[in-house]
């Protein structure tokens, strides 16, 4: 990770279906100084109560969580939260109800999360969610250095779990995918 945000990555996720809440906020205690020493902001996936707990700048909130409006009402005005969607009306209820910004995809497909191999949603799915919802949108799923400037033609970032952590040397693919941003 420290690799990645010294590369330009602006944020990290910290994601771990598998972990129980004790483990999840060790983690996210060791790496918030990491993130933070870059600039980049610590994301807690799911568990706004273990972002809460050790600083983390926000929580990631999938379709089977807390809903986010319930999750507002409850954190600070400045605790980022995103929103998991690819659907317009839903981003746009889900902006309407206090989200910060939307994850939209899988936009290429994605082996990362069980069920979305063979969902492809496109870049324009993304602009569509970005325009009904009106706050910002990174796109999810399948995005490698070769299609990233498709997702930050429409999108307001990206999110990548494969192409980096998968890489031989993942700062190296970081500034591969920021690069694609203005290409």
């Amino acid at each position: 990770m420290r690799e990645c945000v010294a590369a330009g990555a602006t944020a990290i996720q910290l994601r771990d279906k598998e972990a129980d809440a004790e483990d999840l906020y060790d983690r996210a205690c060791r790496l918030l100084p990491v993130v933070e020493d870059a600039g980049a902001l610590l994301v807690v996936n799911d568990r706004f109560d273990v972002a809460l707990a050790a600083g983390a700048h926000g929580v990631h909130l999938g379709p089977e969580d807390l809903p986010v409006g319930a999750v507002r009402d409850v954190v600070p005005d400045a605790f980022l939260i995103g929103a998991s969607t690819d659907d317009p009306e839903t981003g746009r209820r889900l902006a309407a109800s206090g989200a910060d910004y939307l994850g939209v995809g899988a936009v290429f497909g994605t082996r990362s999360k069980p069920g979305l191999a063979d969902e492809a949603i496109g870049p324009a799915r993304i602009a569509e969610v970005r325009v009904a919802s009106g706050i910002p949108c990174v796109g999810i799923g399948g995005i490698t250095d070769a299609n990233a400037g498709e997702v930050f033609s429409v999108a307001d970032g990206v999110a990548v779990l494969s192409a980096v952590m998968s890489a031989p040397d993942p700062a190296r693919a970081v500034r591969a995918i920021l690069r694609s941003r203005s290409g």
